[in-house]
């Protein structure tokens, strides 16, 4: 190709991206050191909370590998459509719109096999020629670790809102939660806190609560690293129900301590944004 198509092609797209990022007032990235401790669960019931507030609200799945969000938001086997303003991002419920590889691919089971070129260049489209319109959110699910994709994000949206980081109280957790801070604080992104994830387990029998994965280590990470501890989600068989069910927790009848501690952990969130410059 002539290299002064492919030049102008590139600031087309550049413009385009530029465009798009200007409509969305937050853009917030949900990261965790390691697989395993419920990131994409806190990203889909973040995203569907907010829309429930009211909030225009788009969820972004960025782990090209592992896309789970459309399964948990209920929308698994649905396809994108496109309009002349370019590709449309599917509708979950009112205010909530979702992109996802999975709503693109025809068999869930055949594995993506790119390199980080090919996957910095999804996710480039994925930001510039898909239709999100004005958004008061946009919740970026990211894979675990500090890898191709949240650096690829990081570069795209120059104005990036924050960092959520996800991890459980178990050590190993702990040690590479502690990754994805340094790795904000190095590409100068503010860090919006640490959740602490599948937190303690009440025994539905003796109400007894039994620390399954420990107690505590999140919120002593977050004090140790001079970040907000945002709180603690338990661990809780509706909160499993509700992710393979794509009925988000949060829209669950009140009564859970998951969409308590949830609904509190958006406000410190949304206090966060809000809060005077």
């Amino acid at each position: 190709m002539n290299p002064n198509i492919m030049d102008d092609q590139k600031a087309q797209q550049d413009l385009r991206l530029k465009e798009n990022i200007s409509r969305i007032k937050n853009k917030i990235i949900v990261m965790s050191g390691k697989g395993g401790v419920g990131k994409t669960t806190v990203a889909v019931n973040l995203a569907y909370g907010l829309a429930l507030k009211g909030y225009k609200t788009g969820i972004l799945d960025v782990d090209i590998h592992g896309p789970n969000i459309a399964k948990m938001l209920g929308i698994e086997g649905k396809r994108l459509g496109s309009s002349h303003l370019g590709m449309e991002p599917m509708e979950v419920i009112q205010n909530l719109k979702a992109i996802s590889i999975a709503l693109l691919i025809e068999d869930p089971d055949k594995p993506i096999i790119w390199r980080g070129p090919l996957k910095m260049q999804t996710i480039k489209q994925f930001l510039c020629d898909v239709n999100w319109g004005d958004l008061d959110y946009l919740i970026i699910d990211a894979p675990p670790g500090t890898g191709d994709e949240p650096l690829s994000v990081c570069q795209l949206i120059p104005d990036i809102t924050g960092v959520v980081i996800v991890t459980t109280s178990q050590d190993v957790a702990i040690l590479d939660s502690r990754k994805s801070v340094h790795f904000a604080k190095e590409l100068k992104i503010p860090i919006i806190g640490i959740i602490e994830n599948m937190s303690g387990f009440r025994c539905p029998h003796c109400q007894k609560e039994i620390e399954l994965f420990g107690i505590g280590g999140g919120e002593k990470a977050a004090d140790n690293l001079k970040v907000s501890f945002l709180g603690r989600i338990p661990f809780e068989p509706e909160v499993v129900r509700s992710g393979d069910s794509g009925h988000p927790f949060i829209d669950l009848e009140q009564g859970s301590c998951s969409l308590t501690n949830m609904n509190l952990i958006m406000d410190k969130i949304e206090k966060y944004i809000h809060q005077p410059v």
